[in-house]
């Protein structure tokens, strides 16, 4: 397989290696990519009896979606009154209730396919650092009014008989969502998209693309589709073939580890199977795996990609600064993988032109998000909704390119600075 080595590599399922296109056929909707959002929109529209090809440059799952920390939960990167700010109040709320229906979708889908292997796991807490016990309350009590969901506050001394820290105050407990194996769970749909005949051909990167016209061309070094719709899904790893989309936004790296087999030892650190992320911007995230007996620890971004071995040590200081007891926990395997983010710091979904669609940009917001931008953009070419709509006001805007880069980078800094002085201040 050509996945890089990661713990989803190493314990997936399904092997099964699917052929490079290797000829010239016509299909209803031709798809750039097979991670979550291309196979998410292949499946409804294959659902809906549309012919669909799947183009892959590597293998299902390749990218950002079968490398993740695995968290299904609602929201965005975005705040929510800047998303108000930006699309109005009811654009926003109709936004928040969308990342509802993505996590929805893809538990859905879990049941529905018998997807075991996608090990779902309920329960996510979300720590805060410093003392704000209020602010929590309060964020509950809106949530609650707005959309009808309920999070639990946790206090104090709650949160740490859960997490055995002095880091951690407050918390919110999101018993509705869930972290699961992102790599099954993509396998898995992949399938079905076959099984309804759909087509998904791996090892077939995309060379040019002719967008004019009413039918679409899209060639590889096998072969080529010709397609009344064509939709870009290729996240992080977009190359030069769609210049717009590409100078839309940053590719940014983030990092995994996972450690030994040490059920104890973890134990005495994290007593709680939820899935736990802290407040501050590009925080820590963290889940027990293997039924308690591995821990899979995630955070730090980069704007270019950095060595493995040198984000571990800084990931590893980071759960020892966390958690003293896990001083000796061996590090197993660590791996990196490139998230797309869009200056706006929201996901770009839409149509840019009759019969040319794009679902992208999903950094930093959870795989709810991008299986949302693939139900609405497969609705959109149905005919059924116009709820990608929904995403207009943000849109692709340049991302600054190199400067673009380096400011992400200073800010990312910044960030991590004032974080800092809240958590002493506090």
């Amino acid at each position: 397989m050509t996945y890089p080595d990661t713990y989803y590599k190493r314990t997936m399922v399904d092997l099964t290696a699917r052929p490079s296109l290797s000829s010239s056929h016509d299909c209803d909707v031709v798809i750039v990519g097979g991670g979550l959002a291309g196979l998410s929109t292949a499946l409804q529209l294959a659902r809906a009896g549309k012919s669909v090809t799947v183009l892959e440059a590597e293998s299902v799952g390749y990218g950002a979606s079968g490398r993740n920390g695995g968290f299904v939960s609602p929201g965005y990167a975005t705040d929510g009154d800047e998303i108000a700010r930006i699309a109005g109040e009811e654009a926003a709320r109709g936004l928040h209730l969308l990342s509802i229906e993505g996590m929805e979708f893809i538990r859905e889908n879990i049941r529905d396919l018998s997807i075991d292997d996608a090990q779902p796991q309920p329960g996510l807490m979300s720590v805060l650092r410093y003392d704000n016990a209020a602010s929590l309350k309060t964020y509950a009590e809106n949530t609650s009014r707005r959309y009808g969901y309920e999070l639990e506050f946790m206090d104090r001394e709650a949160v740490r008989a859960a997490l055995k820290s002095d880091r951690y105050f407050q918390a919110l407990r999101n018993d509705n969502a869930f972290h699961m194996h992102p790599l099954n769970y993509l396998r898995a749909i992949a399938r079905e998209i076959e099984r309804l005949g759909g087509r998904i051909c791996e090892m077939s990167a995309v060379q040019s693309v002719d967008l004019a016209g009413a039918q679409k061309r899209v060639k590889t070094a096998g072969g080529h589709v010709t397609a009344r719709d064509v939709v870009f899904t290729t996240g992080g790893y977009t190359g030069s073939l769609n210049g717009k989309l590409k100078r839309s936004f940053l590719p940014i790296a983030t990092y995994v580890m996972v450690s030994e087999d040490a059920p104890d030892l973890i134990a005495s650190a994290i007593a709680t199977k939820d899935a736990i992320g802290d407040n501050r911007r590009a925080g820590d995230y963290y889940r027990v795996i293997d039924g308690g007996r591995r821990l899979l620890w995630g955070g730090r971004i980069t704007t270019r990609a950095a060595s493995s071995d040198a984000l571990v040590r800084e990931l590893r200081a980071e759960m020892v600064g966390t958690y003293p007891q896990l001083a000796g926990l061996k590090t197993e395997i660590a791996w990196s993988g490139l998230m797309s983010y869009a200056r706006h710091l929201m996901p770009q979904i839409g149509r840019m032109s009759p019969g040319v669609w794009y679902c992208t940009a999903f950094g930093g917001h959870g795989l709810n998000t991008t299986a949302i931008g693939g139900k609405v953009i497969a609705e959109g070419i149905l005919g059924e909704t116009e709820r990608y709509k929904l995403y207009e006001p943000f849109g692709l805007v340049w991302a600054g390119g190199l400067a673009g880069l380096a400011v992400a980078q200073l800010t990312y800094w910044k960030l991590q600075a004032q974080d800092w002085w809240r958590e002493r201040a506090a």
